[in-house]
């Protein structure tokens, strides 16, 4: 075998034992040893996800919430009511408004503090009321096991006794009052014993054991009243030892109606959307009789409580703080429809299989891929995954995990571009060591993970071009010696760098206590201009925060002037046989440099070209003047940045109106006018760029200019 095919094939298997080693930690949390809490989080927050996408967002009018809620508290009394309040709800619910069913989200366990109780309990018999009563899966040892009456059982332990389901059991209950239950056409428990680890509502059991026997949720015993009372049971898939276990448990039988659950009798509740998805009724509305009809003519009627005193919350994939009677009409809901999902048995190994598929394709395919084709393959994996999981849980009402998958993609492809980064990707650090003297280290970085075609050979790109001076600088040498100066110089520049490189600059070359620097190469940037522009403002903010500690040290405040020009240059590599640089040429490069020695005359910081105003339209601007730099004849119109327009105050604001009148004034030749606007300028803010044309004004009185004047002012010198 020739080295280059033994190569090939070192790395073929290193590429297989990447995702072998990747596949085997993900199966083992399929299989649940170990199991991983990270990915069990993000299973549940998919789940969720897809809740919510999929939901009907309507209101579900067959199902009518009787709402314990403020404003029926203020007018009854604070909950507990009297029972004889109680009788009258129910008697007015069935005689007056004729409910088909009626569940109680509430719980009776003690006698109420008036005589009422027979009158409360009379008003149950022969009616379709099912209580609600509570299971306990632990009991202190200073705690009753039991309070109240149960209803009788679902399924009995005589009928179940082949079963080996693990059933949720409860090991103690808090039911009704005796003569309430006995009345009462059912009960059924309303707790959450199945609460995630997360705190999220997800599931709820269909039925609990306590002695052997199985009771009844309350959304389970009122959908079977609302469907007169067919017959129930559990339903196995077929084995050949005849035994009856949670494993083989296919669905809870509800007359024709096979309802698909695990091993626990759990079934997936269907929120059909957020909060008040069921219709609210005050329960003081019933009992003064302003409730609509037809709102509850032939429905089901649940009575809860959405009043905050009451607690009666839930956290649900739909909504933090979720009225708990209202998961109860979702499951209720569901089971009358038949629209509840199920997690097949085989859901285990169908993840195992496309977990082995994902990890086969990464391992042949990636080693041959560029870094783009690489992320493609990666993101068609993803939306592959997330299709056809979507697909399952739409059409086939199917709950198939899909954190695996997902997560696993991710877990691999870093570790195969990890390997492909270090092991196979040399000639992109070689990329990086030519430009890495150019450009900043994050442009590297770009160019190396994105795989641009970048050149040195000379090219013409619209870019923008920074030119940077110290003021006085010849002064300020003159007061250090060299090794302080040094010093002075490199802290600096150091900042001022730094401001450059942070927006995507491109440091030219530095020129004493000159820096040039331009963007737009050697990667394209769009927002070349605005770049320039938030570089200029955060280089004079840097130069300012340097006053305190060169104050200490006893050097002298530093000060600088921009010139930012922005249009088509060259760039590439320009020198001769000895020696080259990166750098830019053109008439463009010439005007920043013009426009940085102008920030002197005008007495501003920074001056940018025409052009660079027109690309940065979210800035406000000062014109400053029409002028004719050295070396051009064509005049050019020279800025001002003032900052984002948006953030602009009203006096500023009101300073630039009445500016342009003034320079308007002063283009057309009405010097007394202008001389006017620019004084009461200079009154209100005495800035140079004022006496810099109030002096223009005051020489063009002593001589005044050419009738063919075009208000353009010709700058002499550099």
């Amino acid at each position: 075998m020739s080295p280059a095919a033994r190569n090939r094939l070192l790395r073929l298997l290193t590429r297989l034992a990447i995702s072998g080693v990747a596949f085997v930690i993900f199966a083992a949390h399929i299989a649940g040893t170990p199991r991983f809490e990270i990915l069990d989080r993000i299973e549940n927050y998919l789940y969720d996800a897809r809740i919510r996408i999929t939901m009907p967002g309507t209101v579900d009018e067959r199902i009518v919430i009787i709402d314990i809620d403020e404003r029926s508290q203020l007018r009854l009394g604070q909950w507990p009511w009297p029972r004889a309040t109680l009788a009258e709800l129910v008697d007015t619910l069935f005689d007056d408004y004729h409910v088909s069913v009626l569940g109680l989200d509430v719980l009776f366990a003690e006698e109420g503090r008036d005589d009422g109780n027979d009158v409360f309990a009379e008003s149950l018999i022969a009616r379709d009321v099912v209580t609600g009563f509570v299971f306990k899966d632990f009991v202190g040892d200073n705690e009753p096991r039991t309070i109240g009456a149960l209803p009788a059982p679902i399924i009995r332990r005589a009928d179940i006794e082949q079963v080996t389901v693990p059933f949720v059991s409860a090991a103690g209950y808090t039911g009704n009052l005796a003569a309430l239950q006995e009345n009462a056409i059912d009960g059924g428990f309303f707790d959450a014993p199945l609460i995630d680890s997360d705190g999220v509502f997800r599931r709820a059991p269909l039925v609990q054991a306590y002695n052997g026997d199985l009771y009844p949720s309350l959304a389970l015993a009122t959908a079977r009243v609302a469907l007169g009372t067919p017959g129930v049971g559990l339903d196995f898939a077929a084995n050949p030892d005849g035994l009856m276990r949670g494993v083989d448990l296919e669905s809870f039988v509800l007359g024709d109606r096979h309802i698909p659950v695990n091993e626990q009798v759990a079934i997936f509740i269907p929120y059909r959307g957020p909060q008040e998805s069921f219709p609210y009724i005050p329960a003081v509305d019933v009992l003064d009789g302003s409730a609509p009809p037809d709102m509850l003519e032939g429905r089901i009627a649940l009575l809860g409580a959405s009043a905050a005193g009451l607690l009666d919350l839930r956290s649900t994939p739909v909504g933090q703080r979720y009225i708990g009677v209202e998961a109860h009409a979702n499951l209720i809901a569901g089971l009358m429809d038949g629209v509840i999902r199920r997690q097949p048995a085989y859901s285990a190994g169908l993840e195992v299989v496309l977990l082995l598929l994902v990890a086969v394709a990464m391992a042949l395919l990636l080693p041959r891929l560029g870094p783009l084709s690489a992320l493609s393959l990666i993101a068609g994996i993803f939306v592959a995954s997330m299709a056809f999981n979507f697909w399952m849980w739409s059409s086939l009402m199917l709950v198939v995990p899909l954190a695996s998958i997902l997560s696993y993609t991710i877990v691999a492809a870093l570790l195969h571009l990890t390997y492909g980064f270090f092991i196979e990707q040399r000639n992109k650090r070689h990329l990086s060591q030519i430009f890495g003297q150019y450009i900043p280290p994050s442009l590297v970085e770009e160019i190396d993970t994105s795989g641009a075609e970048v050149s040195l050979e000379g090219e013409t790109r619209e870019m923008s071009v920074l030119f940077s001076d110290v003021r006085s600088f010849t002064t300020i040498s003159e007061g250090l010696d060299a090794r302080e100066l040094t010093h002075l110089m490199n802290e600096f520049l150091t900042p001022v760098t730094r401001a450059i490189q942070e927006h995507r600059g491109t440091i030219d070359k530095y020129m004493g206590d000159c820096v040039m620097a331009f963007w737009g190469a050697p990667l394209d940037d769009e927002e070349h201009a605005r770049h320039a522009l938030l570089s200029a403002f955060d280089m004079l903010s840097a130069v300012t925060s340097l006053d305190d500690e060169f104050e200490r040290k006893g050097w002298p405040k530093i000060r600088v002037g921009v010139g930012i020009s922005s249009g088509d240059m060259n760039v590439g590599n320009m020198g001769s046989e000895f020696r080259v640089a990166y750098t830019v040429m053109g008439d463009t490069v010439n005007l920043g440099s013009r426009l940085e020695g102008l920030t002197k005359q005008y007495g501003v910081d920074i001056i940018v070209s025409t052009r660079t105003e027109e690309l940065v339209p979210e800035f406000a601007f000062r014109e400053l003047d029409l002028v004719r730099v050295k070396g051009k004849n064509e005049p050019v119109a020279i800025y001002e940045p003032l900052g984002l327009a948006t953030e602009l105050d009203a006096n500023t604001a009101r300073d630039l109106e009445d500016y342009v009148s003034a320079l308007q004034a002063y283009r057309h030749g009405h010097f007394d006018l202008a001389e006017e606007n620019f004084s009461e300028l200079k009154e209100r803010r005495p800035e140079p760029l004022y006496t810099v044309y109030l002096d223009r004004i005051g020489a063009f009185r002593r001589e005044p200019p050419a009738d063919d004047w075009d208000g353009v002012f010709d700058h002499l010198s550099k």
